[in-house]
C-alpha cells in the first residue's frame, strides 16, 4: 500500500459540509467563508513517548487529537469547521489504522467536523492536526481582554489527568474516570459558543492552571488571586489533596482541557445560566487585578507546570 492509496482507504470520508469546495484529492483544500466571518487556526502535535504511551490505543490516541484541537477552538469562542491530519508512522499496521481511523471519523462526526486533508510519511509515531474554526468578525474571545475586577472562571473539574498519569508512573493502577479524563477530555465548544460577547479573555487549561492563566495576565497586562480552597475538584482529587496536602496537580498538571475566562461580576448571573445551559460545571476561583502577578492562595509554589521543553 502507498502512501496515496492509505489515505483513500482510510481518511477520504464523504464530506456533508457544502462550505467545502474541494477536499482531499489535491494540493490543497478549498472552502467558503461566509461574509462577516473569520478563520481561526489552531494546530497541536501528540508525540508517542510525550503526550501519550506505547500502549495507548490508536482509539485514543485519535480522539485525544482532535479533542485537543477543538478546546483551542472552544477558547476562542468560535466554531469548529474543518482539519487537517499529518500523521507520521513508524510502519504500515493497516490494523492499527483501520482502529485509528474508525475512532477519529466517528469523532469528527461528533463534533461536526469536516477531515479536508494532511499528509503522511514514515517516522516515530506523530500526529498533528491543524484545526480551522469560524467566528463573527471581530467576536473572538482573546487572551488578552481581561480588565481588573473581573471574576475567573473555570469550567469542569481539574487534576484528574495529572493525577491520572502520576498513578501509572509509580506503577499504581488509575481509576476509570481519571483514565478518561486523561485519554478523551470534553472540548467545552458549546461554553465556548455560549460565553462569546460575554467573557473579556479566555484560555483552555492544557499546560496547567498557574501557566495558562499566566497567560492572560501577560497579554492583558494585569495581576490575579485565586483561592486553592474554591478550585472545582473530582472527588478522586480531592481525596488524594486531602491525604497528601498536596496541591500542585491541580493548579499545575495539564491535560485538562478545561476553559479559564474572566468576566465582570455584573454578569456572574447570567455566566451561571449558561453553565446550567450548557449543563457544565462552572465555578468562579478568583479575581483579576492590577498587581501584573499571579497569587495562589493556599498554595506554597512547590509544583511545576507542563513544559514544552
Amino acid at each position: 500500500m502507498n502512501e496515496f492509496e492509505l489515505i483513500q482507504n482510510y481518511f477520504n470520508w464523504p464530506l456533508s459540509d457544502s462550505t467545502i469546495e474541494l477536499g482531499i484529492g489535491d494540493d490543497a483544500a478549498i472552502f467558503d467563508l461566509d461574509s462577516g466571518y473569520q478563520l481561526v487556526t489552531s494546530t497541536d502535535t501528540l508525540s508517542e513517548g510525550v503526550h501519550f504511551f506505547k500502549d495507548t490505543s490508536p482509539e485514543d490516541i485519535a480522539y485525544k487529537s482532535l479533542a485537543v484541537n477543538l478546546s483551542d477552538i472552544a477558547a476562542m469562542g468560535a466554531t469548529a469547521k474543518y482539519f487537517t491530519l499529518a500523521i507520521t508512522l513508524p510502519k504500515l499496521d493497516e490494523t492499527w489504522l483501520e482502529h485509528f481511523s474508525k475512532s477519529l471519523k466517528e469523532a469528527s462526526k461528533k463534533y461536526n467536523v469536516s477531515l479536508i486533508g494532511g499528509d503522511t510519511t514514515r517516522g516515530a509515531l506523530n500526529i498533528t492536526i491543524t484545526m480551522m474554526g469560524v467566528v463573527e468578525k471581530s467576536k473572538a474571545i482573546k487572551r488578552s481582554g481581561a480588565m481588573s475586577g473581573d471574576n475567573i472562571y473555570l469550567s469542569g473539574e481539574i487534576g484528574d489527568a495529572a493525577l491520572c498519569l502520576k498513578k501509572i508512573n509509580e506503577g499504581e493502577k488509575p481509576h476509570k474516570a481519571e483514565m478518561i479524563r486523561l485519554n478523551r477530555p470534553m472540548p467545552r465548544l458549546e461554553l465556548g459558543i455560549a460565553i462569546k460577547g460575554i467573557a473579556s479573555s479566555c484560555v483552555d487549561i492544557s499546560d496547567g492552571l498557574e501557566q495558562d492563566l499566566s497567560h492572560i495576565i501577560k497579554a492583558s497586562r494585569v495581576g490575579a488571586m485565586i483561592d486553592v480552597q474554591k478550585l472545582p475538584l473530582s472527588q478522586s482529587m480531592a481525596n488524594y489533596i486531602a491525604d497528601n496536602d498536596d496541591w500542585s496537580l491541580a493548579v499545575c498538571g495539564g491535560d485538562d482541557y478545561e476553559l479559564c475566562f474572566t468576566a465582570p461580576e455584573s454578569l456572574n448571573s447570567e455566566i451561571m445560566k449558561i453553565a446550567e445551559i450548557c449543563k457544565i460545571r462552572v465555578t468562579k476561583i478568583g479575581v483579576i487585578n492590577d498587581s501584573k502577578k499571579l497569587k495562589i492562595k493556599g498554595y506554597d509554589g512547590q509544583g511545576k507546570s507542563y513544559q514544552h521543553f
